[in-house]
């Protein structure tokens, strides 16, 4: 037991002589400045990567998570229509999911969309008129985070009362307290003079703007209203509703797992991804697009470690002989360069990393001091930024990990050295 201690301990006291040994040539500037500045130069580029990419991967999570409280935050997450329910229901369908499943679901409520037309003293257009509750829906959405005029409590049942986009008002030109006429097409009632459409006017109590394609497409309704225009019967109860059931999802980027055990179930439903999918699959190839380009940066960077690593172990090739000699085996001595790549590896992904996050929250003063058209949008708000921890530990992982394949070559090249002919000459 002892022996093997004995070798144990003189093991880790030789890793440790490499490791002293590759730290001093890692900061050993020698006769050779050459070699010192090739040493620097990919140090340098190393940073900058590294800080590139955590800068570029912040931006667009912020966009992507801009896109998805503006977006997502008012399109349906998961509609069940009930008339497609395999059977009459008795029990909340929620009751036939896993409590996991269970826990991501906000808040459900009854609900209803039609297609329908606007029209004003202005202009005409098509919308996707969206009964709801206005409590739930102010509880478990960002619609009233985003209001220009008024919120939703100006919904009221049998006011006949709606909410549109700023870019549709704008079209229409309405305001507050304006009238409009809504035409519903599908709702249409057989007379005397033919076929005419469910129609109503309606006042405009409320505008909102969340500067994407909803604010011209979207209005809403009380739910109790629609169902009157449309000639369809409300009840209040979600169970019992007679057109849908609308789940609003913690984060819906996971609706994977509720659209999985509803098909499971036979229940046919609706997400968000049959209409705003192919927006943020553009926005996630996008970002993993830059995100590999900026890689190969990265990569590029730490293979010019090689360039220093070779020319570092021909410059220490009777270093490296006089070790052999006095007992160092040959796999200490290639950790003795492995060590060295590794700590300009770790120098160069350190300098990045710090000066990536001091980037990431001083990104928007500088672009506006520097008075740069991207700093602000059209509304005045910065450009968006999410910084990702997770994010930030995978580039640092990776980076050190290309660093320490970079120093493999060079290490090896120094493991085939013959002490004999490396000192014939000195």
């Amino acid at each position: 037991m002892h022996v093997f201690k004995g070798v144990e301990n003189s093991a880790n006291k030789m890793n440790l002589v490499s490791a002293r040994i590759g730290f001093r040539y890692s900061k050993s500037r020698g006769n050779n400045s050459f070699i010192a500045l090739i040493n620097f130069f990919s140090v340098l580029g190393l940073g900058l990567g590294v800080a590139a990419l955590i800068v570029v991967l912040s931006v667009m999570n912020g966009l992507e998570d801009q896109l998805k409280q503006r977006i997502l935050g008012v399109v349906p997450h998961i509609v069940i229509p009930h008339a497609s329910l395999p059977q009459p229901i008795s029990h909340p369908i929620t009751d036939s999911l896993s409590a996991a499943q269970r826990e991501t679901i906000v808040a459900s409520m009854p609900f209803i969309e039609r297609q329908a037309l606007i029209q004003s003293s202005q202009g005409l257009s098509g919308v996707s008129v969206q009964g709801i509750d206005p409590k739930i829906m102010k509880m478990a959405s960002t619609l009233n985070d985003h209001f220009v005029f008024n919120d939703l409590s100006g919904l009221q049942a049998r006011q006949y009362h709606v909410v549109i986009g700023y870019a549709l008002a704008r079209k229409l030109n309405v305001q507050v307290g304006d009238t409009l006429r809504i035409i519903l097409p599908s709702s249409s009632r057989f007379t005397p003079f033919g076929r005419v459409p469910a129609q109503r006017n309606v006042i405009v109590s409320g505008v909102f703007s969340l500067q994407s394609v909803e604010d011209s497409q979207t209005l809403f309704m009380h739910i109790e209203d629609l169902h009157r225009l449309a000639r369809i019967k409300y009840q209040s109860d979600v169970l019992h509703s007679s057109d849908s059931t609308r789940w609003f999802i913690n984060d819906p980027f996971s609706y994977g797992q509720i659209s999985t055990a509803l098909d499971q179930l036979g229940i046919s439903h609706t997400s968000w991804r049959e209409k705003q999918g192919p927006l943020f699959d553009a926005v996630k190839m996008e970002k993993n697009m830059m995100a590999l380009m900026l890689l190969l940066v990265i990569a590029v960077a730490a293979f010019n470690i090689i360039s220093a690593l070779v020319m570092v172990v021909i410059e220490k090739t009777s270093d490296i002989a006089i070790l052999r000699t006095q007992g160092l085996t040959a796999w200490q001595v290639m950790q003795i360069f492995m060590f060295n790549g590794l700590f300009n590896g770790i120098k160069g992904t350190g300098i990045g990393m710090l000066l990536g996050l001091a980037l990431v929250f001083s990104l928007n003063p500088i672009l506006i001091m520097l008075n740069v058209p991207i700093a602000l949008s059209g509304d005045g708000t910065p450009v968006p930024i999410l910084l990702k921890l997770e994010h930030v530990a995978l580039i640092v992982g990776i980076s050190l990990s290309l660093c320490v394949l970079a120093t493999i070559p060079p290490a090896l090249t120094a493991l085939r050295l013959l002490p004999a002919q490396s000192l014939k000459y000195e």
